[in-house]
């Protein structure tokens, strides 16, 4: 089956949570806007890029309230997201003071985040859909996640 949400989520990104692989759409809809904006123009779009990491926050945000919901143990994950932010931010940091090349940042934030997705939340999406069989939570559309 070759089926994708668009261009840019490919099934193999898929954690089968239909608020979190939108919003992983979302993320990745604005990392190639952020790359098209950035080829396109000498200005670099720094609101656009606060945004991107807003984001971020919000979609850690919704990972943790799904699990929550669902009573599953999640603070290690939710480390790992806060201290991603806090990467991004020092990266984004360096792009703004012009140590580092923007280009370079959207080549790295893709790359982690599809890392993210296959390493932290596909097993995170797994645990809701093994609970969910077993009776002990929501479905994954139950508990806010859709």
């Amino acid at each position: 089956m070759d089926r994708m949400i668009s261009s840019l989520l490919p099934e193999a990104l898929l954690v089968g949570q239909p608020e979190v692989d939108a919003q992983h759409e979302e993320i990745f809809v604005r990392i190639e806007s952020l790359k098209a904006l950035c080829v396109d123009s000498d200005a670099l779009p720094l609101a656009r890029f606060d945004d991107l990491l807003a984001l971020f926050a919000e979609h850690f945000a919704t990972e943790e309230r799904i699990a929550r919901a669902a009573g599953l143990e999640f603070s290690q994950h939710a480390r790992t997201h806060r201290a991603n932010l806090q990467v991004i931010a020092r990266a984004l940091a360096e792009v703004r003071q012009g140590v580092r090349d923007v280009h370079s940042f959207l080549r790295y934030v893709e790359f982690w985040f599809e890392r993210h997705i296959v390493q932290d939340d596909q097993p995170f999406a797994a645990s809701l859909r093994s609970l969910a069989m077993n009776g002990e939570a929501p479905p994954p559309e139950a508990g806010g996640a859709g």
